[in-house]
C-alpha cells in the first residue's frame, strides 16, 4: 500500500454517515491520506444535494444504513456510480451486505474499522475505477 499521506493526494472526497463522530473520524483519516477537500453529510437527502451542486468527487465513503427516516444510502451510491465516482461502503451489520452487493465493485468494510482497513478499501476502490 502506498504511503497513507499520498494515497489521496489532492483528491476531493465525499463522506455520508449519520453518526457525527464516525464521519469526523473518516474525514480526518482521508485528510491525513492527502485529500484536499472532504465534504461530510449526515443524510441521503443532503448528500444528493451536495453531489448535484459541487464539482465531481474523486472518492466517497458511504454508511450503508442511515437513521430511521432515510434507511439506506443506495440512492446516493447510484448517483455516484452514474457519475463514475468510486466509493466504499461501511456497515455495522452483516445483513447490510445484501444492499451493498448491488454495487459489486464497491469494497465493504465493517464497523468498527481502523484507519488501515479504511485506507485499504479506499485504495481498492480507486484501483477499480
Amino acid at each position: 500500500m502506498p504511503e497513507s499521506d499520498s494515497l489521496l493526494n489532492g483528491k476531493r472526497c465525499f463522506v455520508l454517515d449519520d453518526e457525527f463522530l464516525i464521519a469526523l473520524d473518516i474525514q480526518q483519516i482521508l485528510e491525513r491520506a492527502g485529500a484536499s477537500h472532504v465534504a461530510s453529510v449526515a443524510s441521503a437527502t443532503e448528500g444528493m444535494e451536495v453531489l448535484g451542486r459541487e464539482p465531481k468527487f474523486d472518492l466517497a465513503v458511504l454508511d450503508v444504513k442511515l437513521g430511521s427516516v432515510e434507511r439506506y444510502s443506495l440512492d446516493v451510491a447510484s448517483l455516484l456510480n452514474t457519475q463514475g465516482v468510486p466509493f466504499v461502503f461501511l456497515t455495522g451489520m452483516r445483513a447490510d451486505d445484501v444492499h451493498a452487493k448491488k454495487f459489486p465493485n464497491a469494497p465493504v468494510i465493517e464497523k468498527p474499522y481502523d484507519a488501515t482497513a479504511l485506507l485499504r478499501a479506499v485504495q481498492h476502490a480507486l484501483e477499480q475505477d
